[in-house]
């Protein structure tokens, strides 16, 4: 077993040592039935950081040096607006956190640095400009990000507008070790990235689950419980066994 899969293990493997940041109390409004998500395997502990912003919340970890899940809560309203608002940013360190990737990781990869919440869903540009922090993005190769990924992330706002809500959790699969390393600090490359979708009004969930290699990406559709098996995170810890074990059929 190589070192690297031990230090991930530590981390996915249960309750993560956990600071916040912002307003803490706040980032449970990011969780369906204020419940953020939680990481399932067995306890050990990790170096990760519960992070607030004002659009999403993200779990970011010491040991892959990006998040594990990035939660929204997502409203029609919401949606319109960003629709509106014509605003790119420029992606920044984050500096919360002293072992966040740095922008010198990416320089010269093959990789985009792909959001895991996508700043199109940001209704203001405070909003907007935080998902451009590192501890939003992962690796994602340029056929997955600018591809059916964007078409999954445009999927996901058609869905909530026409749900009226809708609470989304994103993040990374490194399976057993990731692909991958990084830059002097090391950025794993998941092997897959995922996008795991509840309504409240329909009482019903799924996820999205895309390879992340350089041609033809493939991306299926399970149950939030199969996700949480494979990925050991529990995008919805609050929502009902039954509602997680069926597999919606997203757009």
């Amino acid at each position: 077993m190589t070192r690297c899969f031990l230090l991930l293990f530590l981390v996915l493997a249960g309750c993560a040592t956990a600071t916040a940041s912002g307003d803490n109390v706040g980032c449970v409004n990011f969780g369906a039935n204020e419940g953020l998500p939680r990481l399932v395997r067995i306890d050990a502990s990790g170096p990760a950081s519960l992070l607030c912003n004002k659009g999403y919340a993200a779990l970011a970890s010491g040991v892959t040096h990006g998040p594990l899940w990035v939660a929204e809560h997502l409203w029609s309203d919401d949606i319109e607006a960003a629709e509106r608002l014509k605003l790119r940013w420029r992606f920044y360190q984050d500096y919360r956190v002293s072992w966040s990737a740095s922008l010198a990781d990416y320089h010269a990869s093959i990789y985009d640095r792909g959001h895991m919440a996508p700043s199109g869903d940001q209704p203001d540009p405070i909003a907007r400009a935080e998902t451009y922090a590192t501890t939003n993005i992962v690796p994602q190769t340029a056929a997955l990000n600018e591809n059916k990924w964007a078409h999954i992330e445009q999927h996901v706002r058609d869905l909530a507008e026409k749900e009226g809500e809708l609470y989304v959790v994103t993040g990374p699969d490194f399976g057993r070790a990731p692909i991958e390393t990084l830059g002097q600090s090391r950025v794993y490359v998941p092997a897959r990235t995922w996008k795991a979708v509840y309504s409240p009004s329909s009482n019903k969930a799924g996820a999205y689950v895309c390879d992340n290699v350089q041609q033809r990406p493939h991306c299926t559709l399970e149950s939030v419980q199969d996700l949480a098996q494979q990925t050991g995170v529990d995008p919805f810890p609050l929502v009902a066994a039954s509602v997680k074990a069926r597999v919606w059929l997203l757009p």
